[in-house]
């Protein structure tokens, strides 16, 4: 079984568990509208592949442990465009919560899949107590204060922030998280493992930041322009188009180069490297650069 089959199964698995029978119908088809719309599903991934390098012999907690992390990532993003925020109309290329369902809904979905998530981890850790608390301390670290990802969100309310600080926090935290939790969730030591999710995470943000820049709303499934139009940090802006992606590669390098030694390395290889180029395509960056420079040949034509 691939890891996302595995990823997807669980999800509808334990999101079913959690939400129970008699819940208000209109919050759960947000909350399901919210979770189940595609997505690379990638910190889950990461947290199984990483847990079975380190032998996976509790899947159960394993299972759990993911589905939390994307528990949480999914809420994040339905707070992150509502109107108080992003006021984005698209997300993976369908309306957005709050556009689908309305405001208070979507608010509403955003708080039920945090709660979501400590519940699924709760259900699933109550054969395995010390290894429950471990995880649970994990995740906060990686959503709360002062480095998780509602830090991240709220540095865009700061007159100035610090862009590595940034970027560390609104998607980074949650990628340390995961890979630290594959191993937690083994009884291992999450240590050894940060440091993938560090490089990855901070690539992420990088890579969110390019494609801000080059990409097309249609085919990016959400807005584009929108940290420019927020003035939200960016590498971009801080760096240039051409030393973010130089950036970005070099972070994925990093990462790479951070998984520990283990039979399941070139696995975590690969997917560091699909998501590489999943995320910042090399054509796509190419076609960017040779439009823009035909459009300043024709500019510099016209004005003789």
């Amino acid at each position: 079984m691939s890891l996302l089959t595995r990823t997807e199964q669980a999800l509808s698995t334990y999101f079913a568990q959690a939400a129970g029978v008699g819940a208000p119908p209109s919050l759960v088809a947000a909350m399901r509208h919210a979770v189940f719309s595609g997505g690379a599903r990638i910190r889950p991934q990461l947290c199984m592949a990483v847990a079975a390098a380190c032998g996976d012999d509790a899947p159960e907690l394993t299972n759990a442990a993911a589905v939390s992390l994307e528990l949480m990532h999914c809420a994040s993003l339905v707070h992150d465009d509502m109107p108080a925020f992003d006021n984005a109309e698209m997300r993976r290329g369908r309306p957005t919560v709050h556009k689908a369902f309305s405001e208070p809904l979507a608010l509403l979905a955003g708080d039920g899949l945090i709660v979501m998530a400590y519940r699924v981890m709760l259900q699933a850790g109550v054969q395995h107590p010390a290894r429950l608390w471990a995880l649970m301390d994990n995740l906060t670290h990686g959503v709360g204060l002062p480095h998780g990802i509602v830090a991240g969100q709220a540095w865009e309310c700061e007159t100035s922030a610090d862009l590595g600080q940034y970027q560390r926090a609104k998607t980074g935290a949650l990628f340390v998280s995961a890979t630290r939790a594959g191993a937690l969730s083994c009884g291992q030591s999450p240590e050894p493992w940060a440091p993938l999710g560090a490089y990855l995470g901070e690539a992420y943000q990088v890579a969110d930041d390019i494609r801000d820049v080059i990409a097309d709303a249609a085919v990016l499934g959400k807005p584009v322009g929108q940290d420019a139009l927020h003035a939200r940090p960016s590498s971009a802006q801080a760096l240039g188009l051409e030393g973010a992606i130089a950036h970005f590669d070099h972070l994925i390098d990093q990462a790479a180069d951070a998984i520990p030694a283990c039979s399941y390395r070139d696995l975590l290889r690969q997917l560091v490297q699909r998501e590489a180029e999943r995320l910042v395509p090399k054509e796509l960056c190419q076609g960017y650069f040779e439009a823009h420079a035909n459009e300043t040949v024709g500019h510099v034509r016209a004005a003789h």
